[in-house]
């Protein structure tokens, strides 16, 4: 009977596995909740905090915000 259960579980356990890393892959990394999508490899997210997968540790400054704006740019903000 033990048998029986740890198959059961296992099972459940794949077809969690399964569903979760179906879900994870839509979402991209760097992007928010609902941002970003298509086949596109040159995706870019949008500025600022809010678009952000992972919300910042600190408050941002102006010089974060306009450096976030500025990229993929290579030349830092004019104010930095």
């Amino acid at each position: 009977m033990a048998l029986i259960r740890l198959a059961a579980l296992a099972a459940a356990g794949a077809i969690g596995y399964r569903y979760f890393e179906k879900l994870r892959g839509k979402q991209h990394a760097a992007f928010a909740s609902g941002q970003g999508g298509g086949e596109n490899f040159a995706q870019v997210r949008d500025s600022g905090p809010s678009s952000m997968a992972d919300k910042p540790q600190r408050k941002w400054t102006e010089v974060d915000e306009e450096s976030d704006q500025s990229f993929p740019a290579s030349d830092p903000p004019a104010n930095y």
